[in-house]
């Protein structure tokens, strides 16, 4: 069978009503697919779906609302593309200055939500010949390049940022371990992207000093979507690199 893409398949991409999320479902559009722009606010989200055109679809989706994510899997009964989006950063400080309500609040939607909107997409996942999950992470939460030199950032930034960064840092273990378990299922891909410093809400950082989210989007859009894609040497199982690099939306 076809990729999605050539048959006119169904995409959902939470947090889609700006920055990466929208030029994520752009681009989906542009291949062919119905795209589900998930937001939380209705009037935001309905100005992003009038601007991405014919084939966009507004999904109300709060993440971190048990109620919301149901109502939505509901909606949706075929899936094609599940990306997951939608989170938050936090003020940049270190675990020694980080309250635990900080932790918790970024969590709640870079950790909790991707589990819960996962789970609960999985019925119309199952129903794609070929279903395809992409986890939007950073490569602020690898540890390899938190512990050492790497050509993103200073390695020796005293632990900043350590909700958000620990918060891609568990998202990269739950990719691998849901594309291990989904392995049984057939011909799921689970990968997670980094797809840079982008300007973007997500924090003033990104939107001083990124690139726009168009420049770095077309390779997820080329690539991990596509049904041949598999992870790249030195890569762990169950995810595909692009090139990591600070915090994302």
């Amino acid at each position: 069978m076809k990729h999605p893409s050539d048959t006119g398949g169904t995409a959902l991409v939470t947090g889609a009503n700006s920055g990466i999320g929208k030029e994520v479902a752009r681009q989906l559009l542009g291949s062919g697919l119905t795209v589900y722009v998930g937001a939380r606010d209705l009037g935001r989200g309905q100005a992003a779906v009038d601007e991405l055109g014919s084939g966009a679809q507004l999904l109300v989706l709060d993440v971190t609302d048990e109620q919301s994510v149901a109502a939505a899997a509901e909606r949706v009964t075929e899936l094609d593309v599940l990306v997951n989006n939608a989170g938050i950063s936090d003020t940049g400080q270190p675990p020694t200055e980080t309250d635990v309500d900080t932790l918790r609040r970024v969590y709640e939607t870079n950790v909790f939500g991707v589990v819960a909107v996962t789970n609960a997409f999985l019925p119309a996942l199952r129903r794609s010949a070929k279903p395809r999950v992409v986890n939007i992470s950073s490569g602020t939460g690898s540890l390899g390049w938190s512990t050492g030199p790497n050509p993103q950032f200073d390695h020796r930034n005293a632990g900043g940022a350590a909700a958000y960064r620990s918060s891609k840092t568990a998202l990269n273990a739950l990719t691998i371990f849901y594309a291990q378990s989904l392995a049984a299922y057939g011909p799921f891909k689970v990968n997670a992207l980094a797809p840079g410093l982008r300007a973007t809400s997500l924090n003033s950082r990104a939107a001083e000093l990124g690139g726009t989210p168009r420049k770095q989007q077309r390779k997820p859009c080329d690539s991990h979507y596509s049904p041949t894609t598999d992870p790249q040497p030195g890569s762990s199982p169950g995810t595909a690199r692009s090139p990591p690099g600070e915090p994302i939306r």
